[in-house]
């Protein structure tokens, strides 16, 4: 019962947008979706009470990240040059997320000194589910459903990568590391596939964590973009969401998904700081 009566406050609470609920549940939803990718064999997840890291090894920043840095000022030289070491020994590219309950509210300054590059402020966005329609038509010819097999998995997986840009080397590794997380992933995301007259076109993922419905990975093949299908691959996990519950959905917006996730309703809420520690 306790979770109905979080979802409650998110729903009521969601008029003043900003509540502090509301922003530590969209960065706990977004971090428990980033840690599965430190699980797997081969990967790590570092998880202390001032800061989540994970590291992949997959050359894309993405997948080597650091999140919820909650950093005494006398803590914080140490930890970044732990967390630069760190790339250095994986080789790979890195972002460090900023989110607005970061402390100190300084560390940017620090990163940039250190070799980060500011790499632009993501949206935060959040959305009332009752304000979803859910009577609007899909796509012509388009079906969408939940990932149950390991052929499938692989198929989002490339889906998720390509629609995204991912080099073809990155992509490769994303599907080992998908599957390796298997069908089951202990953060509970749910993959969803988009068909378009029976071909898979476009991936999304659901995260019901912390009392929200967290919005991952939306992707649409490039020949198909333009369709709606973005839109319809956002809206119809959100929709399960509701029937089961939950009452405010969030994301962080690529500058494509963006308009998409507007038109839908969704508001945003914060931004959040991307820095990047190059290769």
């Amino acid at each position: 019962h306790h979770l109905k009566a979080e979802q409650g406050i998110m729903a009521t609470n969601f008029v003043t947008r900003t509540s502090p609920q509301l922003l530590e549940a969209l960065e706990a939803n977004m971090v428990e979706f980033w840690k599965g990718y430190g699980l797997p064999t081969g990967r790590r997840l570092d998880e202390r009470a001032e800061l989540v890291s994970v590291m992949t090894g997959i050359p894309e920043p993405l997948f080597n990240a650091v999140f919820r840095a909650r950093l005494a000022p006398e803590a914080v030289a140490m930890a970044v040059e732990e967390i630069c070491l760190d790339a250095a020994e994986w080789n790979v590219p890195l972002f460090w997320w900023l989110t607005p309950s970061t402390t100190p509210p300084d560390l940017g300054d620090t990163l940039l000194k250190r070799g980060f590059v500011h790499a632009g402020t993501v949206p935060g966005m959040a959305v009332d589910l009752a304000r979803l329609d859910n009577h609007a038509t899909l796509p012509r010819d388009l079906t969408i459903k939940v990932v149950e097999d390991n052929a499938t998995l692989g198929v989002w997986a490339e889906i998720a990568a390509v629609g995204t840009g991912f080099a073809p080397a990155a992509a490769a590794m994303v599907k080992t590391v998908e599957q390796d997380i298997g069908l089951q992933p202990a953060n509970g995301l749910r993959r969803y596939v988009g068909y378009l007259g029976g071909v898979p076109v476009a991936a999304s993922g659901l995260v019901l964590h912390a009392g929200v419905a967290g919005i991952f990975a939306v992707a649409t093949l490039p020949h198909a973009r333009g369709q709606g299908i973005g839109g319809a691959m956002t809206r119809i996990p959100l929709l399960d969401a509701l029937a089961e519950g939950y009452a405010v959905g969030t994301l962080q917006a690529s500058e494509m998904g963006y308009p998409v996730y507007q038109r839908l309703g969704f508001e945003t809420v914060c931004g959040i700081g991307l820095y990047l520690l190059p290769r």
